[in-house]
């Protein structure tokens, strides 16, 4: 064991050794000989048997989720899901892999990102990267031309996290979509509207929802000289402006993606703009923008979109951005990005979008992709995204020191006395058996106090006490924890009193 120590001592030596080396800039042969020398004392040290090599973490961008935390999830799924339902859409799920095929190419730049699998039997397969190429291709497989759905279902991305902002590999999306032909605008200007239902319901702050068309860049990018080979590659460089500042896209564009100067600043000239329905009156009257046949088609549905948004009473939470670009390649029209806004430091100053947390957009030409005919479904649709908002609803009840319940039990059946197990056991069941959330405790003879006890720190609101002379009486003791007020109840009516009080303090959570 001596010899084994001294070994890995010398091993530790060594290393720090050719770590000096290398910082130092040693010439490379010297670095060489010290590095052999290294290796031959770990082949001499061999491997350690008997030491745990392995360390208890989750993978890099994933992370477990305590009960607090997977309540203030169901609460906001709840909320999504009871909009979603409210517009009529019905659900679907696929598998969490595909076929390699059906995903490449989908994604732009973006691509690197996929998570491939290893080769399983003959099928080149990797995890999806989103719920939209997915649902595609289940369009397209089942031949289906006409569907509102909603899908919830976590997505795998191979990004550098950071998890402080939301950013994961491993997330939820809880995607809208509408597929089939109608009329111009009328479900792009609806779903725009879950995004505003869903935001004011979780009560997350300010917010407003950008608004694009990718006719409109296209045709901008066009006119303003960019090859149309470069057209999606330069696309992703804007998608960046909510991150990164003009020169910096600039200086991607030109010297990352070969782009000329006189060119990028033609595009900052369109992409610094950002309005209402004024500005695409302004740019309908554009004397180069308005003859580009693409540009002119992007800027009519917009304006039609903003009647539309008129009616359903939005339009101060929408504004018209040029410089949205969304960098997913399958988008072509419509696009939308909803951002919460930090309040201004000083007045008159314009709010600050403190990140996304919601986008989407039209795209006609997905499912095609994937029909032997090429038969196109256009379809429009959104994505909450959900890790952001569960990031900033738990920031504010820890800020908040807010306690948060983690079961919805109703009542907790108790007992005054010793040797009550039986009578607790069968009033547990009938409460069961009625539909009563309710508990005991896994204990022949608790204190009573343990028992009150147990339903403060839990949030249990009632207690039902049962005792010696409340069995000879035909009755039970329900207690309220918060006004610790007790009323003899009989027991034929102990579930209706139950229901009446707990009604009265519903389980609340993102209050």
């Amino acid at each position: 064991m001596a010899d084994r120590a001294a070994l890995e001592e010398a091993v530790r030596l060594q290393g720090e050794r050719v770590r000096g080396l290398k910082q130092q800039k040693a010439g490379a042969d010297l670095i060489e000989e010290e590095v052999s020398k290294l290796l031959k004392l770990k082949a001499e040290l061999g491997p350690d048997e008997g030491k745990q090599k392995f360390v208890l973490k989750t993978p890099k961008g994933t992370r477990d989720y305590s009960p607090k935390q997977m309540a203030v999830r169901e609460k906001v799924f709840d909320v999504i899901i009871s909009c979603f339902k409210r517009h009529g859409a019905e659900v679907i799920d696929t598998p969490v892999f595909e076929l390699k095929e059906t995903l490449t190419g989908k994604y732009g730049e973006d691509s690197k990102l996929i998570y491939d699998l290893k080769d399983q039997g003959g099928e080149l397969l990797a995890l999806r990267y989103d719920l939209t190429v997915p649902f595609a291709r289940y369009l397209a497989m089942n031949k289906l031309t006409n569907i509102k759905r909603y899908h919830i279902a976590k997505v795998y991305r191979r990004d550098n996290p950071a998890m402080t902002r939301g950013r994961y590999r491993e997330f939820y999306q809880c995607d809208f979509d509408i597929a089939g032909q109608f009329d111009p605008m009328i479900p792009d200007a609806e779903c725009l509207k879950i995004i505003c239902e869903i935001l004011s319901a979780l009560q997350l702050g300010d917010f407003q929802i950008k608004v694009n068309d990718r006719r409109i860049l296209d045709g901008m990018f066009n006119i303003c000289g960019v090859p149309d080979s470069k057209f999606r590659t330069i696309c992703s460089s804007v998608d960046k402006l909510d991150k990164m500042s003009w020169e910096d896209v600039k200086n991607e564009m030109v010297e990352e993606k070969g782009l000329a100067p006189e060119v990028a600043d033609h595009i900052g000239a369109y992409v610094k703009q950002h309005g209402g329905v004024s500005l695409v009156d302004q740019l309908l009257q554009d004397p180069k923008l308005s003859q580009n046949k693409q540009a002119l088609e992007g800027l009519g549905d917009l304006k039609l979109l903003f009647e539309y948004l008129t009616l359903f009473g939005i339009t101060e939470k929408i504004s018209f951005d040029l410089s949205l670009a969304r960098g997913l390649d399958y988008y072509t029209g419509v696009i939308y990005e909803a951002v919460l806004l930090q309040t201004p430091a000083r007045q008159g100053e314009e709010p600050l979008g403190v990140g996304s947390v919601a986008a989407g957009g039209r795209y006609d030409g997905l499912v095609g992709m994937f029909d032997p005919k090429g038969r196109k479904v256009p379809c429009v649709g959104l994505s909450i995204g959900v890790e952001r908002i569960f990031s900033i609803v738990e920031q504010r009840m820890e800020a908040s020191e807010e306690k948060v319940r983690t079961t919805e039990t109703q009542v907790l059946v108790a007992a005054a006395q010793k040797k009550l197990l039986e009578e607790r056991l069968k009033l547990v069941a009938e409460l069961w058996d009625r539909g009563i959330k309710a508990e005991i405790l896994y204990k022949r003879n608790p204190k009573l106090l343990t028992q009150l006890q147990y339903c403060e720190e839990t949030g249990i609101p009632l207690v039902a006490i049962i005792g010696e002379q409340e069995l000879k009486d035909g009755v039970v003791k329900l207690r309220s924890v918060a006004s610790r007020e007790e009323v003899d109840v009989r027991k034929e009516n102990l579930v209706e009193e139950i229901r009446r009080q707990t009604s009265q303090h519903p389980f609340h959570l993102l209050n």
